[in-house]
């Protein structure tokens, strides 16, 4: 490999949410990657920040065209400028859409589990949480379609927050499956927000498909939260983009983020972008890579070690979901015990909903050394 993901990076005492704990704890809960990023966006970031002046920022359009070109350079789908607005994250962008697509105590659909800061975007906001809850096999989840319209239907439900591809389930969604949602949620007239920024990383030889590019009606009916921050480890940077291809959304959305003052770059924040897209492809393609051969790595060891968890197939994200549903019905307490047994953090599963409770969420973005150390202090917590 041209790039190091092998070594450890000392995170503690450097204001880290993830490694905020304990000398003898090993964090492996929440989404962010252990290794340093791209040596491209350093490279873009040392040189802005020798520049020495810092002030107001706008946005280039060096920053439009880096977006326009990494979508349909690897996803196929050809963006104008006007769709695009800046936003710090994606997270308040959800949140400002919450606010401006609904109003208090409407219906916001969320297909459980899911990203759990949904709920925040909902509950803080004074709407309500409609679960349309995934349909569970026992090996794997899938939309439960006739349960899904009949939510739609409700005439309180307003908007749609899709996870593509989901987290923390790790599944792509195929075409037909994002047609079908699409033509459900014109047909009930609820607006799709599709939180997109785990397309990137995706295993090797599997490919995402965007929400706006299935249909007419999925492009007309939604607005997309796109960023760099999850795939090239730069969420700290808060930058990230909303795509609306339907002028009326658009000019709501931008309103919005404006108006909730989350609309403007800090001075670091545009440049770690373009390089992001311009020039970290080369870095992007091993890391897919290598947290592909982690999760191998992960299957192997349960494989042979802990047969009684099952491990949900992935195709996109470095967030495994481990049904433990033979060992506890109730993951809070096994994490717990996990945690003040071998200092082992990871996430219990019911903060995500549906039927999370029985799921604990494992991060495998680090270094082999450090996913070992992990899988050898669940090992002995199990034991």
């Amino acid at each position: 490999m041209t790039y190091d993901f092998d070594t450890i990076v000392d995170r503690r005492n450097t204001g880290s949410l993830k490694w905020d704990v304990k000398d003898n704890e090993l964090p492996m809960w929440v989404a962010d990657m252990d290794f340093q990023a791209a040596p491209e966006i350093r490279q873009a970031l040392e040189e802005r920040m020798r520049h020495g002046v810092f002030g107001y920022s706008i946005i280039p359009e060096d920053w439009e065209k880096a977006y326009i070109s990494w979508w349909k350079r690897r996803h196929n789908l050809d963006i104008d400028p006007s769709w695009l607005t800046f936003c710090t994250g994606v997270v308040p962008a959800i949140s400002s859409t919450v606010r401006k697509l609904t109003t208090p105590n409407e219906n916001v659909l969320i297909q459980t589990p899911v990203y759990n800061i949904f709920f925040n975007s909902i509950i803080n906001n004074g709407r309500r949480v409609l679960e349309s809850p995934l349909a569970y096999d026992g090996q794997k989840y899938c939309i439960d379609f006739e349960a899904l319209e009949e939510k739609l239907a409700d005439p309180q439900t307003s908007l749609m927050i899709l996870c593509n591809p989901h987290n923390p389930v790790g599944q792509i969604w195929d075409k037909e499956t994002l047609a079908r949602i699409g033509e459900l949620c014109w047909k009930h007239h609820v607006v799709v927000l599709s939180d997109e920024i785990h397309c990137d990383i995706t295993d090797p030889g599997k490919e995402y498909i965007p929400f706006a590019s299935v249909s007419e009606h999925c492009r007309e009916n939604s607005i997309t939260c796109i960023a760099p921050t999850k795939a090239f480890n730069i969420a700290g940077l808060q930058t990230a983009a909303i795509m609306a291809p339907n002028a009326n959304l658009h000019h709501k959305i931008w309103r919005a983020l404006n108006t909730d003052e989350v609309a403007e770059p800090n001075a670091f924040a545009i440049a770690a972008t373009v390089a992001a897209f311009n020039k970290g492809e080369a870095w992007l393609e091993e890391l897919r890579q290598y947290l592909f051969s982690n999760k191998q790595m992960v299957l192997k060891f349960f494989e042979k070690n802990l047969p009684q968890i099952h491990i949900l197939p992935s195709e996109a994200t470095y967030l495994l979901w481990l049904d433990c549903s033979k060992i506890t019905d109730d993951t809070n307490e096994l994490t717990d015990r996990i945690r003040e047994k071998t200092g082992l953090y990871l996430s219990a599963g019911e903060q995500f909903g549906g039927n999370g409770k029985r799921f604990i969420r494992f991060n495998i973005a680090c270094p082999k050394a450090t996913l070992e150390d992990g899988l050898n202090r669940l090992l002995k917590a199990l034991s």
